[in-house]
């Protein structure tokens, strides 16, 4: 198939543009064809000689009133609200009705007003000529549109029709692959001046973007793909907010390196990132490459959300091994095939192991001897370790973290990066206390061993990590709904995981020893407009898919921050980059003192080990 727009694709652009106007066309098909069948059924009655010259002179006032007779019955049967590329037995047995009916009344009208000249036969066989007429119209559309389906689809599924948003170099190449896909570009929308009315790819310019709310613009549209991958966050969210009113599906292209990598013809759903609605940070990518090129390099946690992608973009600045530490098979047999795939040159040591187990983490550390370790294990689902998890939570957040920064130190790394949350700024629940217990553990490893440099990233909510509102937001609307918010005015700050694992690489070329570093994640987001606008971007209304508040969940602030009040923020050389300087009085003997008082056994419960985190975490706040 070319993939330029053929017959098939002109002929279905044309369909498009009509289906707006179904019912009057059909109205006015219908009483064409009526009146067909009338002078059919007037030259099978009479034949060839005498089909014109026999009739009587108001033959034409009858026929009138029966198509009109006919109008009113296909009316009251709702015959012209039938889609004619549906057509079925069900369709022809309610026009079959409506002719029966009209035939009926037709012939006791023309009987009572005494037209004597008019055949009866005419009468008899009229009602059965038109139904004829009547279905094979629309059965030859149902195939003609079937088949035209085919051709453009290459198989039965539905036709697609687009309004692109963009009419840049995006587009274009969009439009030179999209519809070997089976796609049909019906327009194309900009805000460029000088495209208005102009044509791309044969293609028109109807306007520009605000034209997306415009009735006859979207006439016969089935989609929405926003072409802007070059814009701004703000050009792009825009152009989300404008899609996302229509009702209809929202897609947007690659990212401009797969465009120009050749994969312009595919179109994807829309992504944390379109979301965001602000300019990702960036960062010093000369700086990175100089603190990992050549380098040894050690994830805790390598298959995680958070973990995995750190491990891709570390992977980009060629490090001389990279070690991925995992406790899950799955993950670490998926991160290591896809690194594998994409990094063939990067040695890579797959390593199945526990942070909670220190004598294994030490053999590791030893044997690799790592220049650089990012911390990113952890278990981080607020209500799963608020109820009957907290001891295990402790375990694996705060004493993981604390075999992990000693390993590191003893295998004498260079730097240690903890990745952070939030939620560890005066905690209310256990999954945010172990954080900050962390934290201060990191602290505390500053002051004993100052040959490595120890560092923590604090940072928002991740889009699309999992776990996260949006996976769940997509999974409960293919469900049909509904969509569950715990609370109308919860705000939370929102970051991508490309991001946030930037971040994380930021703080580990620029960070100093004992230092948490905070992104500036801009405007906190409503979870409640966020479920609203993936309904709208998944061409559903609120009333089809529908919100249902549960209340807040134990633990669960309305709210998080990045500072504590009593802490101290100072700018570094990043705009979007502060360090935290935190209280550092006595860290270093009250976390040791802490740690030695901790219980050996894993069987401590869950009040145990609440009481443990406000002995170390003294702002910690237990929900009730």
């Amino acid at each position: 198939m070319s993939s330029a727009p053929g017959f098939w694709h002109r002929l279905d652009r044309f369909l498009a543009r009509l289906r707006p106007h179904r019912e009057p066309l059909s109205m006015l098909i219908d009483g064409a064809l009526v009146a067909l069948a009338w002078n059919v059924t007037y030259l099978f009655r009479l034949g060839f000689e005498r089909w014109l010259s026999a009739r009587p002179g108001y033959d034409g006032w009858v026929l009138l009133g029966i198509v009109a007779v006919y109008m009113v019955a296909f009316r009251a049967l709702r015959v012209p609200q039938g889609m004619w590329r549906f057509s079925g037995f069900g369709e022809v047995r309610r026009i079959a009705l409506a002719c029966l009916a009209a035939g009926l009344v037709s012939a006791v009208g023309v009987l009572m007003l005494q037209l004597v000249q008019v055949p009866r036969a005419v009468l008899a066989l009229h009602p059965f000529v038109a139904l004829m007429a009547l279905a094979l119209v629309r059965m030859g559309y149902r195939t003609l549109y079937e088949h035209a389906r085919a051709q453009i689809t290459g198989s039965e599924r539905e036709v697609r029709r687009a309004l692109v948003l963009g009419a840049g170099d995006a587009a274009r190449r969009l439009l030179a692959g999209i519809h070997q896909q089976g796609w049909i570009v019906l327009g194309l929308l900009d805000d460029d001046p000088a495209k208005q009315g102009a044509r791309i790819a044969g293609i028109p310019v109807l306007g520009p973007l605000s034209a997306v709310t415009d009735k006859a613009v979207l006439r016969g549209v089935t989609h929405l793909v926003i072409a802007l991958p070059g814009a701004t966050a703000a050009q792009r969210r825009r152009a989300v907010t404008l899609a996302g009113g229509t009702g209809l599906p929202v897609l947007t292209v690659p990212s401009a390196d797969e465009l120009r990598s050749g994969q312009a013809e595919r179109v994807r759903d829309i992504e944390p990132e379109d979301l965001l609605g602000r300019e990702p940070v960036q960062l010093d990518e000369a700086g990175i490459a100089e603190t990992v090129h050549g380098r040894t390099v050690l994830v805790t946690g390598g298959g995680g959300s958070i973990g995995s992608e750190l491990c891709r973009q570390l992977a980009r600045f060629a490090p001389a091994r990279l070690v991925l530490v995992e406790l899950s098979e799955y993950n670490l047999y998926a991160i290591e095939q896809e690194l594998a795939r994409h990094f063939p040159g990067l040695p890579l040591v797959p390593l199945i192991a526990d942070v909670k187990d220190l004598p294994a983490l030490r053999a590791l550390m030893q044997r690799w001897r790592p220049q650089l370790v990012f911390h990113a294990a952890a278990y981080k689902h607020v209500p799963l370790m608020e109820v009957d998890n907290a001891w295990a939570a402790l375990r694996n957040n705060t004493l993981g973290t604390w075999h992990a920064a000693l390993a590191a130190a003893e295998a004498s790394a260079e730097r240690f990066v903890l990745i952070s949350t939030d939620k560890a700024v005066n905690p209310t629940n256990v999954m945010g206390a172990t954080k900050r217990a962390a934290e201060l553990v990191v602290s505390a490893m500053a002051a004993a061993h100052p040959g490595t440099r120890f560092m923590a990233v604090r940072f928002g909510n991740v889009l699309g990590s999992s776990g996260s509102v949006i996976p769940k937001f997509k999974e409960q609307i293919a469900r049909g709904g509904p969509l569950t918010v715990t609370h109308p005015e919860i705000i939370r700050y929102f970051m991508t995981i490309p991001e946030a694992a930037r971040l994380v690489l930021q703080a580990a070329a620029i960070g100093e020893t004992a230092q948490v570093l905070v992104l500036d994640m801009g405007e906190p987001v409503r979870i409640v407009e966020l479920a609203r606008t993936l309904i709208r971007l998944a061409g559903k209304t609120e009333a089809e898919v529908g919100i249902v508040f549960t209340g807040l969940r134990p633990g669960e602030k309305l709210y998080e921050e990045l500072l504590a009040d009593d802490d101290n923020s100072v700018p570094t050389s990043y705009a979007r980059l502060r360090v935290a300087r935190l209280r550092q009085t006595d860290v270093r003997e009250r976390v040791q003192a802490w740690l030695d008082a901790l219980p050996t056994t894993a069987g401590a419960d869950d009040a145990q080990a609440r009481a443990l985190l406000q002995q170390l975490v003294t702002e910690f706040r237990p929900s009730p």
